[in-house]
């Protein structure tokens, strides 16, 4: 089995911008988004089955983060959006020989590796696992066997986007609820539900982004 997962990363000083609502002046939403990042590769860097990490970015500090964690780096267009940055790490991973490919978002910093391990080993051929936000709407990660088995739709209702693709293509289409890669970030609430999840998770997960929110203080 060779797996590579695929972090597709925008420039961090438009990270997050939604949070400006919440009151997150724009360095703490740096600061927030670099955590994440952190989080998330160190946390692929502990799964069993993943082969190799690609980061796809314009933004260097996204850069020095991956090549800190040794992933390998893609260049991004800045000028064009997530799912054509995802689908340049996929041709990427298609060039590498590889035989499944994870896409998954830099903002999930509570995912858990056994999760992600459970999940690559439950794949079937010509398949696509869609793992949902937590609110069963947007697409946080997903599995696609062989890599280029579709073409990635990110964005507003893509969990049910992605299926139809998926069905369009002839391949199995399989939705996989994760509480970790379901709780990414984008507004005050998620913050907020991601800070409760933490409360009760061993202190050993998502360490960068848990001092964070702690800097954070009452908004």
């Amino acid at each position: 089995m060779s797996l590579v997962a695929v972090l597709p990363v925008k420039r961090f000083p438009s990270a997050k911008a939604r949070l400006a609502n919440g009151g997150i002046s724009a360095a703490q939403r740096l600061a927030l988004a670099t955590g994440m990042l952190s989080d998330v590769l160190a946390a692929l860097r502990r799964c069993e089955l993943v082969d190799d990490i690609v980061v796809v970015t314009s933004e260097p500090g996204a850069e020095a983060l991956a090549r800190g964690a040794g992933a390998q780096v893609v260049a991004d267009d800045p000028n064009e959006g997530h799912s054509e940055a995802a689908q340049r790490g996929i041709d990427w991973a298609v060039a590498d020989g590889a035989f499944h490919t994870l896409l998954i978002a830099g903002d999930i910093p509570a995912v858990d590796p056994t999760e992600i391990d459970s999940l690559i080993e439950s794949l079937a051929d010509n398949e696509v696992v869609i793992i949902p936000d937590r609110h069963g709407s947007g697409t946080n990660a997903l599995l696609l066997t062989p890599p280029g088995v579709i073409s990635p739709s990110f964005g507003e209702r893509s969990c049910q986007r992605h299926q139809q693709i998926a069905a369009d293509a002839g391949a199995q289409a399989r939705v996989e609820t994760s509480f970790g890669i379901g709780l990414d970030v984008d507004t005050a609430d998620d913050i907020d539900a991601l800070s409760a999840a933490l409360e009760q998770a061993d202190s050993s997960v998502a360490p960068h982004t848990r001092a964070v929110i702690g800097r954070l203080g009452p908004r």
